[in-house]
């Protein structure tokens, strides 16, 4: 399979979610970020504006989430949520879906959701990433979904939020591709930890990754491209990134 360095590395948002990270990590995971030139850091709220300042500069977008990570949250609530992560510098927004009331079939109360905090992120000029939670869907929900978020044009259908009872399934991310408009990308979560798995998604269609294992997946990508660290930085400047 051929591929660059920019081709896995811009497919990974960095994962700094786990409620146990320090302080430390988390700076080091944003440091992490910006030298394999990953595509985003996806961090806990309360540390957005420190990674905002952290990734000024790269190419590497600053990012939380919305609702998480079960998604019970009221919509107004929500709202507040992307707006302080707006205000924080939050160029990418991932948000949970309200996974009680998809299951309800309410879906008048779910589309709404899922506007509310979409509109809000483009009227800003960000992007929003809708998270739907797979493991506890069923077949049927998943297309609902991905018709609903078609509709209201987001930027990314998620599989999960890598907490739930299962992660990002081949079976899935097919569906979600198959059933969301061509400008709505996909973004797996939750099971993708090497790169042959991160190449294979790629195959599917899938855009985005979220990640916690960057390092060893981006170092092997440059072990099979035979490129050091100082050539992909060199690379880097060269395309502009």
């Amino acid at each position: 399979m051929t591929f660059t360095y920019f081709d896995v590395a811009k497919m990974i948002d960095h994962s700094l979610l786990n409620p146990t990270l320090t302080v430390d990590d988390l700076e080091a995971g944003c440091r992490l970020a910006v030298a394999y030139d990953a595509a985003s850091v996806c961090i806990m709220p309360y540390y957005l504006k420190r990674c905002a300042e952290l990734l000024a500069g790269s190419t590497v977008k600053a990012s939380t989430t919305i609702g998480f990570p079960h998604g019970g949250h009221t919509t107004a609530t929500k709202l507040f949520e992307t707006q302080q992560a707006l205000a924080d510098g939050g160029q990418e927004l991932d948000m949970v879906v309200n996974i009680s009331q998809v299951l309800s079939g309410n879906w008048d109360y779910v589309r709404n959701d899922i506007r509310v905090v979409t509109e809000a992120t483009h009227a800003a000029g960000q992007k929003v990433k809708v998270i739907f939670e797979n493991s506890h869907l069923k077949y049927e929900h998943k297309i609902l979904l991905c018709e609903i978020c078609g509709e209201l044009g987001v930027d990314w259908v998620k599989t999960s939020t890598g907490y739930g009872s299962g992660g990002a399934t081949m079976e899935d991310l097919a569906l979600m591709r198959k059933h969301s408009p061509a400008q709505v990308q996909v973004k797996a979560a939750g099971g993708i930890r090497d790169l042959d798995a991160l190449l294979q998604v790629r195959e599917l269609g899938v855009s985005r990754c979220g990640a916690s294992r960057t390092k060893e997946m981006l170092d092997e990508a440059r072990r099979r491209l035979n490129l050091s660290a100082i050539e992909v930085v060199s690379t880097v400047a060269v395309a502009g990134y």
